[in-house]
């Protein structure tokens, strides 16, 4: 196995990357960061939030996608003229919260990972009746395998943009066939009936939250994507990235709007495989078990590869082999999953801890922003720093209140 999971795209140096390599990492970077956000979770997540605001739920996802922009530019714009990764930075700007912040990315990218085996195991069973277990096992060798080739930086773009691409178009024919009323949603997105705001913010975290803040800057600077004269790709890339999630999240929006509106009942133990069933019937399952497969394949490679980055500067054996933690990362959250089954409170701890890391991360990015020893000379445009303010208050209230409300439903 090559020591560098981006051997392939630096060729002596990247002033050699050739276009259609450079394209290739950065559409990599940006479906990376997509779909680690569109999880199992992703899938739950917006079908229940529509089922209870209905049309409404329109306007959350404007504002959460309109926050998430604000995230995303910020620190993968500061991660590129650095030239260092997430923790690295932090320690910089105060030594010791790099250590911190790769505890609460590792921490809560094992414990989610466990989710998204789970994800996978369903997601075959439903596409192709193997047994839940039996799938999880076979998903984790199909992600293991992509960090045993020796390109893995290219398959591993390479799988989550068809992956990607699949979820996409058969989440656009079910949401068609289901015929939502597109007119009242998009009155819905600017005058909303309802709005929630816990909604919004919980959109945001499952967008940006927890170590799929750092997913796309670390793999744009892994394969030597840095400096400021990227600036315009990396910032290109992750809207790219948010864009791919909106269209996904407003696909799923409307596909459940739409068997809400006829007033079918959605089953609240597997709310978004019964919206495709009710759409489109055993094919409509099936298309549920295939976009459930690979939301969460592309979720359990993102986790994996992006929590491991955050420790692959610990120690120079970690950097050597990193790719091989990759793979003992997805053997760990597979075996617990397998043996152990979701342990519930690890879940309930991780969600606290992954409420804490965006705003901790964000607020530490807007700082290194203006520090010399960081970015240089290099000057953030003031719309991005308020912006990024803004979500960084919004996001750290959200967090003491879900630190709270966990630790209380622990220990009564």
């Amino acid at each position: 196995m090559s020591n560098q999971i981006n051997t392939e795209d630096l060729p002596g140096s990247v002033e050699g990357m050739k276009d259609k390599k450079m394209r290739r990492v950065v559409l990599g970077a940006a479906f990376l960061m997509a779909t680690s956000s569109i999880g199992p979770g992703f899938l739950t997540q917006t079908t229940v939030f529509t089922e209870q605001l209905a049309a409404s739920f329109a306007f959350v996802i404007l504002i959460s996608l309109l926050l998430d922009v604000f995230a995303q530019v910020n620190v993968w714009r500061i991660i590129a003229v650095s030239g260092l990764r997430g923790h690295e930075i932090a320690n910089k700007v105060l030594p010791g919260l790099g250590i911190a912040l790769s505890l609460f990315v590792v921490i809560g990218g094992l414990a989610f990972n466990i989710g998204n085996v789970a994800g996978a195991g369903l997601g075959l069973n439903a596409m192709l009746d193997i047994h839940p277990v039996a799938g999880s096992v076979i998903s984790a060798i199909f992600a293991i395998t992509i960090f045993l080739i020796r390109e893995a930086g290219k398959i591993m773009d390479r799988v989550t943009q068809i992956a990607g691409g699949i979820m996409l178009i058969l989440m656009v024919y079910v949401a068609i066939t289901t015929n939502p009323p597109v007119g009242e949603a998009l009155a819905n997105t600017f005058t909303p009936e309802v709005i929630d705001i816990f909604a919004i913010v919980t959109l945001v975290g499952g967008s940006v939250g927890g170590y799929i803040t750092f997913a796309g800057g670390h793999r744009l600077i892994d394969a030597g994507i840095k400096g400021p004269k990227y600036l315009p790709q990396v910032t290109n890339s992750s809207i790219i990235g948010i864009g791919v999630t909106g269209v996904m999240r407003v696909a799923l929006f409307l596909a459940v709007l739409g068997v809400v509106a006829q007033g079918l009942s959605i089953d609240p133990n597997n709310p978004p495989a019964s919206v495709f069933q009710l759409a489109a019937g055993n094919i409509g399952y099936k298309m549920f078990g295939i976009i459930m497969w690979a939301a969460a394949i592309t979720s359990i490679v993102g986790a994996a590869y992006t929590s491991v980055s955050f420790i692959r500067s610990f120690h120079p054996i970690i950097e050597k082999y990193h790719n091989w933690v990759i793979i003992l990362f997805i053997v760990i959250s597979s075996s617990t999953f397998v043996f152990i089954g979701e342990p519930v409170s690890v879940l309930i701890l991780a969600g606290a801890l992954n409420a804490l890391i965006l705003p901790i991360a964000l607020g530490t990015i807007l700082i290194a922003a203006y520090k010399k020893d960081i970015v240089g000379e290099y000057k953030q445009p003031l719309w991005l720093t308020i912006g990024g303010v803004i979500v960084t208050i919004g996001m750290g209230c959200l967090a003491v209140i879900t630190v709270i409300d966990q630790i209380s439903k622990l220990l009564a």
